[in-house]
């Protein structure tokens, strides 16, 4: 282990960054980049390296500055000590630095671990008024929990002007302190220091003052002390329950499925007990873990019951936490395998990881346990899709030129055609194609059906890619004089159903319906049919569709749509001595777009300086996951917790991040806590005034909007208990609590044409009964859990929706693709199609960090914080929506451009000096003067 030293420059101090500039510009000289392309010196980075963004690939993410300030440029060919190399790489300028001791760091405490010797190998440089070579030097920053900080010396080099010099060193540390910070620096005040490619890599083991070869990495062995319990029940205990080591069990009809032993919790009383490991000091935050159980259930005439693992936390605060890791059905009949992950975001004091979940009386039996630090996944490679024809129906015959040639009953039910369906294409589908050709006119009819899933199926198998995403399309109708009915169009994919999308028809007429699907394993047989209507109902369909869909062409047309209703031309008019200003060249740039898009955030995340800078550098909105429900703020009647809601509520008061208030209510009854659910009619009526005074007056004036009361198209709670008229009481009394706080009504399956019970017209006619019981609905919340979505279908929901004036609003996006370029086209679609129509107001992204997000594989950034395709392609996004102009002042004194609403900085250059001033563009048909003194 190498000496603690103070710094070997000048101390440290928290001094601002100073705004004095280098006497010579870095952007004025030439900077060549080191490169490894001819096998030089050089290796990009060595195997194991802990740095991430090593390369700075990604700008400045995962790095920061130590009161200064720094940029990325890309370096141009050049050479390493003599060596040539003729590719291109990035580079960090690190400037503006008062101190010798500022630069650039990383921290790198959870990937460091104690008895490993680590190399270090950084190319570095210097710029500015300097003569001659400047040190440049490797330190680590060592924090402890008694808030005492020592410096750990690793290396230096002599850094010139004239070429990259490589700084090399070495460090090990006996044990890992609270916070590890790897940082560079050193040249004089006033000189700026450039880094390229930083490696930090295990390379021996440190084992009692001697080494061995080979990588060390603890994140690879298993944490659990005594998994298959070959020592007893060494290192584990009950957790409310009495727990036993087996070699078999029921007469030996139970035997371990690994090893010679497994273990029982037993005499549980309830659901929490189980058997569990204090792991304590063997796991890191923000070092994703994964989880394996073998396990099975025993006893109490109980089948199947939930297994659960669970972590429980406790950290410094005395704050508990309770993540879940993984869940499943398991058995009497055999051992099945329990599989996991986790991230802790903050520095926990005990951590305990427990098996739960089957009622009381019933045994959890444990075979193995194996906690380690999770495998980074490899990113999925872009899908290939080769000969794709879009917009080509794939469906035979289904004109019906041909009778029904390719059709057959599904079932025992009789199909035949007949003439007088529509002649034209569905709206949706012609959103998509174009109308180029008339429908037949026939259609099935489908007599004799006894089961509601019996209609006319296709087999399509050999006519799909996977990986593209298909619109479906068609026209249904119902025999005359029947109730109203669902008409679903359903793909067997194997032995799992994929909805293609339904429709409620209530009257005679013809009904279009629309959806989609993607598939992304192969299949080895796929049908298509159409279902629904209850049996003896005659069910007709015309023209269906079934088509690729190119989503290049529509992003053209949204780019038009969007530069229609989201830019505005703008005249900057400058006064004054206008003259004199003719001529003089200005660059306007957009600072930020005022359109709201935001995130949900969650208390944990913030413990994570990761998770934070990514949302606040990128989002200008939040919502709480679950930290304003009501089951979280008062999980026991009385016991009131409105902590979690204020942290969150501090942190984006300090970024000036508005949020939004969701839910006040949840009408889903599954969501509903015990207590409220044991309540007579009179005490829940009174529960109820007492949730909306307390949280309403507590928090008067902080949310912007309000979800009063979630999903009501999908439960029935509070109403079936207190009647109909208690969903516009709420919305009445918290109108009157806070009349600042716009109030949405909000659901899911809205915008994809796949549940009935939330169509757009179900969802008009919710709000407009609403409204006529008094109920001051101000927004429309579209949730957007979507799959596969298809832009013409997303925006004739919106479209519908837009005829109530009410701003609309996606609320919780999120889209979900184990390929991550695919989710990527996912989610520019939703985006695009959003950010493009005049009825949408904001947009909110339903998480974008791995494990913390309610779906598998929606996630923007990885538990690590490595941003992957979706996330990239978000950020694409978020730039293009930045305008930006440049050029000179015209002889009236004006400057004239075309850009996105939000807050600007216009700077000027004059011969003499440069001002700089700031406006804002809001939204408006007419072009913006805005008049700047000069």
């Amino acid at each position: 282990m190498g000496r603690f030293s103070t710094c070997c420059f000048t101390p440290r101090s928290s001094k601002p960054t100073s705004n004095k500039t280098s006497q010579v510009s870095v952007e004025d000289m030439e900077i060549k980049s080191p490169s490894n392309a001819n096998g030089g010196e050089y290796e990009q980075s060595g195997a194991g390296n802990i740095i991430l963004n090593h390369d700075f690939s990604l700008g400045l993410h995962h790095w920061h500055t130590n009161s200064c300030e720094g940029h990325v440029v890309s370096g141009a060919a050049g050479s390493i000590g003599g060596v040539s190399a003729d590719s291109v790489g990035n580079y960090v300028i690190v400037k503006n630095r008062t101190e010798c001791w500022q630069g650039l760091e990383q921290d790198i405490t959870t990937r460091v671990s104690p008895a490993c010797m680590y190399k270090v190998a950084a190319f570095v440089r210097i710029s500015g008024p300097v003569q001659g070579p400047s040190q440049v030097q490797a330190t680590l920053k060592l924090e402890s929990h008694d808030s005492s900080t020592d410096y750990l010396f690793i290396g230096r080099a002599f850094a010139s002007k004239d070429q990259w010099e490589k700084l090399e060193g070495t460090f090990s540390l006996e044990s890992i302190p609270k916070r590890v910070v790897f940082y560079l620096e050193g040249p004089p005040s006033g000189v700026d220091l450039l880094i390229q490619s930083v490696d930090v890599s295990s390379s021996i083991i440190v084992e009692h003052g001697t080494t061995s070869g080979g990588c060390c990495d603890n994140g690879d062995d298993n944490i659990i002390i005594n998994p298959q319990f070959d020592n007893g029940l060494n290192n584990w205990s009950g957790r409310g329950c009495k727990i036993l080591i087996h070699d078999s069990m029921a007469d030996g009809k139970i035997l371990p499925m690994q090893g010679k032993f497994f273990a029982s919790a037993t005499e549980r009383t309830q659901s929490w007990n189980g058997i569990q490991q204090d792991i304590t000091g063997r796991v890191q935050r923000k070092l994703a873990y994964e989880v394996t159980a073998i396990v099975r259930i025993f006893g109490n005439n109980v089948t199947s019951a939930d297994v659960r693992a669970t972590l429980w936390v406790q950290i410094p605060n005395q704050r508990e936490q309770y993540i879940g890791i993984a869940n499943l059905q398991a058995t009497d009949k055999e051992w099945v395998q329990l599989k996991g992950k986790f991230l802790l975001n903050s520095a926990p004091s005990k951590v305990v990881v427990y098996l739960e979940g089957p009622p009381p009386g019933t045994d959890i039996l444990l075979n193995n346990l194996v906690l380690k630090h999770a495998a980074k996944i490899p990113p999925s490679p872009p899908p290939v899709i080769e000969n794709v024809a879009y917009g080509v129906n794939i469906i035979e015959n289904n004109d019906l030129n041909d009778s029904l040639n390719g059709w057959f009953p599904l079932g025992q039910c009789s199909l035949s055609v007949a003439s007088g369906s529509p002649l034209l294409l569905p709206p949706t589908a012609r959103e998509s194609i174009g109308n180029f050709e008339l429908l037949s006119g026939r259609y099935i009819h489908v007599s004799n059906r006894t089961q509601t899933w019996m209609g006319p199926a296709q087999m399509i198998t050999d006519k799909l890619k996977l990986f593209v995403t298909y619109q479906v399309s068609a026209w249904v109708r119902i025999s005359p004089g029947t109730t109203s009915q669902n008409v679903n169009v359903a793909l067997g994919v194997d032995n799992q159903w994929v909805n293609g999308g339904q429709v409620e028809i209530v009257d005679e007429r013809w009904h279009e319906i629309a959806g989609s699907f993607r598939i992304e394993k192969q299949p080895s047989k796929v049908m298509v049919y159409i279902q629904g209507p209850s049996s003896g109902v005659d069910l007709m369909v015309a023209g269906l569709h079934i088509f690729p869909v190119d989503r290049l062409v529509r992003f053209k047309y949204l780019k038009h749509q969007t530069d229609k209703i989201r830019r505005r031309d703008v005249i900057l008019k400058f006064s004054g001595n206008a003259s004199s200003f003719s001529g003089a060249f200005l660059k306007v740039v957009q600072t930020q777009n005022s359109f709201p898009i935001g995130s949900c955030i969650s208390r944990t995340n913030i413990d994570n300086e990761d998770f934070v800078d990514f949302f606040v550098k990128n989002f200008n909105y939040a919502v709480f996951g679950n930290e304003l429900k009501w089951y979280w703020t008062e999980p026991q009647q009385g016991n009131l917790n409105y902590k979690d809601a204020d942290d969150l509520l501090d942190l984006c008061k300090s970024h000036n991040i508005d949020a939004r208030g969701h839910c006040i209510f949840w009408e889903v009854e599954a969501t509903v806590q015990s207590w409220i659910r044991s309540l007579n009619k009179n005490d829940l009526m009174t529960a109820v005034q007492n949730r909306l005074t307390s949280l309403l007056t507590r928090y008067k004036g902080k949310f912007k909007h309000y979800d009063v009361n979630n999903e009501m198209l999908h439960g029935s709670f509070y109403q079936d208990r207190l009647g109909k008229d208690i969903r516009s009481y709420m919305f009445k009394t918290a109108n009157q609590l806070d009349p600042s706080a716009t109030l949405f009504v909000n659901d899911y399956h809205v915008e994809d044409g796949c549940d009935t019970r939330s169509s757009p017209e179900r969802y008009i006619e919710h709000i407009l009964d609403l409204q006529s019981q008094g109920a001051p609905v101000g927004g429309i919340g579209i949730q957007g859990h979507i799959d596969s979505p298809v832009g013409p279908v997303v925006a004739s929901a919106m479209d519908k929706l837009g005829i109530l004036g009410l701003p609309i609003w996606f609320t919780e996006l999120d889209v979900s693709s184990v390929n991550e370029y695919v989710r990527a086209d996912d989610l520019e679609v939703m985006l695009r199609e959003a950010f493009a129509h005049p009825a949408t107001d904001g947009i909110m992204l339903w998480g974008f960090w791995e494990l913390f997000m309610s779906r598998d594989n929606a996630h923007l950034v990885d538990a690590e914080g490595g941003i992957n395709e979706a996330g990239k392609r978000f950020l694409q996004l978020k730039k293009e929506w930045l305008s930006h102009a440049r050029g000179p002042i015209d002889s009236q004194g004006e400057f004239r451009f075309r850009g996105f609403h939000g807050a600007y900085a216009v700077e000027i250059d004059t011969l003499s000096k440069k001002i700089v001033k700031t406006f804002v563009v809001d939204k408006g048909s007419s072009p913006l003067v805005v008049n700047i003194e000069l």
